[in-house]
């Protein structure tokens, strides 16, 4: 008898909760990084020492996670190429936010560990729908 895709031992059961992950981190991500970018003054002021680069690619990748974990939900293919590409480029800007951090500029610590969460999320929902190969 052939196992189902909700059997333990296959990852292809977790994509729907993993759809909802990706959903949840997508809308605090457009509203965190939203508030710094269009909120009060105060929010910005509440930032600190943030990197403007860093702030407008969060703010534009948590629309991609919105859109992928839309993808996830409904089995579509590309969500998985999609979110792969979040990590990658997740990974890019982090590159670049070392180089500026160590340049000089000031910088708010709590970024490093929301760069490392983000790329893991993504890197981590990537191999979970990849490992299904490609197919949510």
């Amino acid at each position: 008898m052939p196992k189902s895709s909700t059997t333990s031992g296959n990852p292809c059961h977790l994509l729907k909760i993993l759809a909802v992950i990706g959903f949840i981190f997508g809308a605090l991500t457009l509203f965190s990084s939203g508030a710094v970018l269009f909120g009060p003054e105060k929010a910005g002021e509440l930032a600190g020492n943030y990197v403007g680069f860093v702030v407008w690619f969060n703010f534009l990748a948590g629309g991609l996670y919105i859109i992928a974990a839309i993808g996830l939900w409904t089995g579509k293919v590309w969500a998985a190429y999609l979110a792969a590409l979040i990590a990658i480029a997740t990974a890019v800007v982090a590159f670049g936010f070392a180089f500026v951090i160590l340049r000089g500029r000031p910088f708010e610590m709590r970024t490093v560990g929301v760069l490392i969460l983000r790329f893991s999320v993504w890197a981590g929902i990537a191999w979970a729908v990849l490992r299904c190969k490609g197919q949510p």
